[in-house]
């Protein structure tokens, strides 16, 4: 499935993507506040690819056929959180070369549109580390509303302060 936006296509990933994911990918700014480690090899790129961007509703950001970050819905045991029935949580991430210009709104509401008239999703989660204003400012102009604050735990089992914001249909 590909999705269209004005300035974007949704696409899935693709093993050709490797090298331009971990290009993106390996930035210290990206990851961690995103709730990964920052990628260490093109394999690695690739290994992710494979098993985590492989999950439905998972899509490359590309501009100008370059993928420039990535989106996707989780649903279930793949979400970071339960959220119940009828509910999907949002995430996405954007390379830092490309911050700024409102990409991950864009590629956020394309989703996010296909969610509701598509995918029977009736709530959309999603969550913020309480430093990561630029995701806020993200949430707030699609139309998310404030939910609650969380601890959560990340991949170096450090805890951390997150937001929790929701979109209903």
């Amino acid at each position: 499935m590909i999705l269209k936006s004005e300035r974007l296509i949704l696409r899935p990933w693709k093993e050709s993507d490797a090298e331009a994911l971990y290009e993106l990918a390996k930035n210290p700014k990206i990851g961690p506040v995103a709730g990964w480690p920052p990628h260490k090899s093109v394999e690695e790129s690739l290994n992710i690819i494979n098993t985590v961007f492989s999950k439905r509703e998972t899509y490359a950001i590309v501009k100008d056929s370059h993928p420039i970050g990535c989106v996707g819905l989780l649903f279930g045991d793949d979400a970071n959180h339960e959220w119940g029935e009828g509910s999907a949580e949002l995430g996405y991430w954007i390379g830092e070369e490309y911050w700024g210009k409102g990409y991950a709104f864009e590629a956020s509401q394309a989703l996010i549109k296909k969610a509701f008239s598509e995918l029977n999703v009736k709530r959309i989660f999603a969550s913020y580390r309480i430093e990561n204003t630029q995701s806020k400012r993200v949430l707030e102009k699609l139309g998310f509303e404030y939910l609650r604050e969380m601890k959560n735990t990340n991949y170096l089992n450090e805890e951390f302060r997150e937001t929790a914001m929701i979109l209903e249909y």
